[in-house]
């Protein structure tokens, strides 16, 4: 278990404002803010690389004590993954990812190292120095060297900026299955909230420094209370019903034949995307507001739907 106490920290200003959070072993966390939040600050406190101004983190009832305690700054059970990517640019990929476990006997060296390089996708760049590859490649050397330590926690920074889809959850399945296996704990930081949706089992709101607001995915995405708030995991859709706004989201809704209810819209067809196994469709409202409408079927033929919001 990890537990937060009362985390704090300050440089010209105060950067994190009393952060308290009890993660359990084996769950996966996220956290999600706009960039100058404390995201990534506050990752490198529990990973040991950054001395809080006030508060602790303990991992298992261990203090995890910072740079300015250790010769070597950092958590052997902790591995961070950020934009720094912190990888011996002239060694190769594959060395890169050897030299992180060469406590290992030989043959589960090289079957370990073959099966982070496919997992990521980086075979075929295997023998090339790590300063050569694309800013994409580099950060997913970097996730295999953090993979390959085996550790108890693992803290992503913006895991999925250079990653595409369907890696994306080749790596969701494989960090699923550590996650059962070895009960890893994952905390992982994003300021697109979407990014989190599909892993985590709770998700976290920061915002100037504090967490002020948390829930499951589900609930993250369909109860919100500001714009701001609902945008921060996806497109909402913002209309005015009987002199007040209200809010939801693409999937919020029901075909119906006549507006009847105060929930319900006419509308009129501008154009539909095609996204695979969705249609993205804009609509106008009767009062000239734009509206997203997700379906798995054609609906430029709707003339009126009613809001109908999700429970949670």
């Amino acid at each position: 278990m990890i537990t937060l106490d009362h985390v704090e920290l300050s440089f010209d200003r105060p950067i994190l404002k009393g952060i308290n959070l009890a993660i359990n072993e084996g769950e996966i966390i996220g956290i999600v803010g706009k960039s100058g939040a404390g995201k990534s600050s506050l990752l490198q406190i529990i990973a040991g690389l950054l001395d809080a101004s006030a508060g602790c983190v303990r991992l298992n009832g261990e203090v995890v004590k910072g740079p300015s305690s250790r010769l070597i700054p950092g958590h052997p059970e902790i591995q961070l993954v950020n934009q720094d990517f912190q990888l011996d640019v002239y060694h190769t990929v594959q060395e890169n990812i050897r030299e992180c476990i060469l406590h290992l006997p030989e043959k589960l060296r090289v079957q370990f190292v073959d099966e982070l390089l496919e997992l990521l996708e980086l075979t075929e760049v295997r023998s090339q120095k790590a300063h050569t590859l694309s800013g994409g490649e580099q950060q997913r050397l970097s996730i295999a060297r953090a993979l390959a330590k085996e550790p108890k926690v693992l803290l992503l920074d913006e895991p999925f900026s250079h990653i595409d889809g369907r890696l994306r959850m080749k790596l969701i399945t494989y960090l699923l299955e550590l996650r059962r296996v070895r009960q890893m704990t994952l905390i992982l930081v994003s300021h697109d909230g979407s990014d989190v949706l599909s892993l985590s089992d709770r998700i976290f709101w920061m915002k100037n420094g504090q967490f002020i607001r948390n829930g499951t995915p589900r609930k993250m995405y369909y109860s919100y209370k500001t714009l701001e708030d609902a945008r921060l995991f996806g497109h909402v859709n913002s209309v005015k019903v009987d002199e007040r706004r209200v809010y939801f989201r693409p999937d919020e809704f029901a075909c119906v034949d006549t507006a009847e209810k105060s929930y319900d819209l006419e509308i009129s067809f501008i154009h539909a995307q095609f996204h695979g196994p969705w249609l993205h469709t804009l609509f106008r409202t009767k009062a000239n507001e734009m509206i997203l409408l997700y379906s798995l079927e054609p609906i430029a033929h709707v003339q009126f739907i009613t809001i109908q919001k999700k429970s949670f």
